[in-house]
């Protein structure tokens, strides 16, 4: 499939894009819901199969609670896309296609390459309910951060005593009184102001000091607002033991999306430091909080398996007799969720001898693209045409679907001419997108479709 042109640096926004693109089908376009499942099962690799890494049959009853279509293994994905796009040819809505089975296949890899580590799962990343069901079936737990995410994942029925950490370090009172009459047993502090405060209010609670650490190879970064310095650890800790608090472990956060191993060891490497320190003042800790940062993809560099590799045998030297938890967050949701829009409207321009276009899409920077801005998202646009596809490339433009002109999706990429009606999708979309998107001007991609693969 051809690739977009690579373009000056002054021609770019802050995020890179990629284009790729695949004619639709011109078969009809409305199917009887039986003929759509039978296409599906028919759109196998003729020349050869896929790998599969993890077989996710004996988990049919979670995929069931979703009604979610089961499709083989070795569909490829723009394949799969383009199915979903005949079904949508009345309103033409965006939609999320959203593979259960990733979700899972993501926790068993979790489990298989830090099988001592615990994952709670960071529910700000995607508070969506099949995110949550699903890892809770699985046996997950999970990393809330207000009154309203606890509220979620004791509805979907997590055990707040040991299935939560309250892991905000700067916590409202209403928050604080809410998650201890609920019974969550463990919190994040970062300062001395929240141990007087844990003092006042949740004196017997486990309390988890939150380190500060490198997290410069991050997309995100955190430690400009929480995380105690390391020079700062011991007075909190003496504060804790003069309020006679539980202090029960430390925790630390490499930034979201980190892209440095270094980054992980070097944060074990402080934690030990922390224990230590806690000994002198006769505190016996008994967690580690690994936190967040993990990729997404496995074709991110470093991986998931690259970090894991790396860390597994300093954790077992490290911390040989201590409960460990981490905080995964877009590891689970980004490769579930591929977002889908039409092309409603387009404008030609035409300056001097070149032609451009612009095109109007159903989801934009108020939507589930506001990554682009708050997740200093990378993404991959593909477009699904109904039409012939030429081989010229035209400089194009893409805006959400509201009134404000900075709605704008990608400016200044190539693509071929696509008309309205044509779809364009986004794989890995599932981490730091629906979590933030609002309803402004009445556009809000509400519509899911729930897919497994094996």
């Amino acid at each position: 499939m051809p690739r977009s042109k690579s373009l000056p640096q002054h021609h770019l926004r802050s995020f890179p894009l990629e284009t790729t693109c695949r004619k639709q089908d011109s078969t009809p376009k409305q199917k009887p819901l039986k003929e759509f499942v039978q296409r599906l099962k028919n759109l196998r690799i003729s020349d050869k199969t896929k790998e599969l890494d993890y077989d996710v049959s004996k988990y049919k009853e979670i995929f069931k609670e979703f009604k979610a279509q089961f499709v083989p293994y070795d569909v490829p994905l723009d394949a799969l896309v383009s199915e979903y796009c005949k079904l949508e040819t009345m309103d033409q809505e965006a939609f999320f296609i959203i593979d259960q089975s990733r979700i899972v296949r993501q926790y068993l890899q979790f489990k298989k390459y830090l099988p001592r580590v615990t994952p709670f799962y960071a529910v700000k990343c995607n508070p969506s309910k099949v995110l949550l069901r699903t890892l809770h079936y699985l046996g997950a737990s999970f990393d809330c951060a207000s009154k309203a995410e606890i509220e979620q994942v004791i509805e979907i029925g997590a055990d707040p005593k040991t299935q939560i950490i309250f892991a905000n370090p700067c916590k409202q009172l209403s928050h604080i009184r809410y998650a201890k009459e609920q019974g969550v047993s463990m919190v994040t502090v970062d300062n001395e102001a929240e141990l007087y405060k844990m003092r006042n209010h949740w004196p017997n609670v486990g309390i988890v000091i939150r380190i500060a650490v490198d997290d410069s190879k991050s997309i995100c970064k955190f430690s400009s607002k929480f995380g105690a310095p390391m020079d700062q650890v011991p007075h909190l800790i003496k504060i804790s033991k003069e309020l006679g608090l539980n202090l029960i472990g430390v925790s630390f956060h490499v930034g979201s999306g980190c892209y440095s191993v270094d980054a992980f060891v070097n944060a074990l490497k402080n934690a030990r430091a922390v224990f230590d320190m806690a000994e002198l003042e006769g505190y016996k800790m008994t967690l580690l909080d690994i936190g967040g940062g993990f990729p997404g993809s496995n074709e991110d560099k470093p991986s998931f398996i690259d970090i894991a590799n790396e860390i597994r045998g300093l954790m077992d030297q490290l911390f040989p007799n201590v409960r460990i938890i981490a905080e995964p967050g877009r590891y689970f949701a980004s490769a579930s969720y591929v977002m889908v829009c039409n092309i409603f409207s387009k404008r030609q321009i035409k300056e001097k001898e070149q032609t451009k276009f612009l095109y109007y899409v159903n989801d934009g920077l108020y939507g589930s693209f506001n990554c682009l801005y708050f997740d200093h998202a990378k993404i991959t646009i593909i477009p699904i045409m109904n039409h012939s596809q030429t081989s010229q490339q035209y400089l194009s433009t893409i805006f959400g679907p509201t009134c404000d002109s900075l709605d704008k999706i990608a400016e200044n990429i190539y693509l071929p001419e696509l008309e309205i009606g044509d779809w364009i999708y986004v794989p890995n979309f599932g981490a730091y997108t629906v979590a933030a998107g609002s309803s402004f001007n009445g556009f809000k991609t509400v519509k899911m479709h729930y897919i497994w693969r094996n």
